[in-house]
């Protein structure tokens, strides 16, 4: 598939996730855990956990910023330890390993900070023995998404699967390593940024992630059977 800048996937991250909750229906009767990279995963998961009428909660990725240049990514950190480093960009960039050392410290309690942000006083959700589908709105280096599935592993879930509506073909290829499952709507040959694919791609906002998460709690809540 070619797109031309004005030919977009998906009008924005909420018809995103309901287009991906449509692939992950299989998933339904085992009662997903859906947990969302925030922020902009988290409108797309919020839609995915809605329609399957599952939970749904956060697992904050930070990426790790080069020296010099915030915005590459050399890797990636949650807060309870998942990691991934890209080696070949550090061994090309000769970063020294005091600066991961130093970056993966600031960039984890960043991420646990945010993850007790988001969930305003709630516990985490048990991860053990479940389906958990880790949700993004899309992916280019792959590197926050590999340091989320990593950390939720680590919590023993039944089945890891990772859902994006667009993601580059050699990130995918390269996170399937990572995953019992990925569930890919679009793959392109010739991947641009993430937000090429959106006709709205605005930012979302920590106060947006906070208020979808109450919805859901809300909505577990009422649906539970009255004792």
């Amino acid at each position: 598939m070619v797109l031309l800048r004005g030919d977009y996937l998906f009008n924005d991250r909420a018809e995103a996730g309901r287009r991906l909750a449509g692939a992950l229906e299989p998933y339904r009767a085992r009662s997903p855990l859906i947990l969302a990279i925030p922020r902009g995963g988290a409108p797309v998961a919020a839609e995915v956990a809605k329609l399957l009428d599952t939970e749904f909660d956060v697992v904050v990725a930070h990426k790790l910023g080069a020296p010099g240049s915030r915005e590459l990514a050399i890797g990636a950190v949650t807060a309870n330890g998942g990691l991934y480093l890209n080696n070949d960009i550090i061994r090309e960039l000769g970063v020294s390993p005091e600066y991961v050392e130093a970056e993966t410290a600031a960039q984890r309690a960043e991420a646990a900070r945010r993850e007790t942000l988001f969930r305003d006083g709630h516990t985490a959700p048990i991860i053990a023995g479940r389906v958990v589908i880790v949700v993004d709105d899309g992916l280019a280096t792959g590197a926050t998404m590999r340091a989320a599935v990593r950390s939720v592993r680590r919590g023993a879930p039944a089945v890891l699967v990772a859902a994006i509506p667009v993601g580059a073909r050699e990130s995918c290829s390269q996170l399937r390593g990572d995953v019992d499952a990925l569930v890919c709507l679009h793959e392109p040959e010739d991947f641009w940024a993430v937000g090429f694919y959106y006709r709205h791609f605005e930012p979302t906002a920590d106060e947006q992630v906070r208020d979808l998460l109450r919805e859901a709690r809300r909505r577990i809540l009422t649906a539970r059977p009255a004792v």
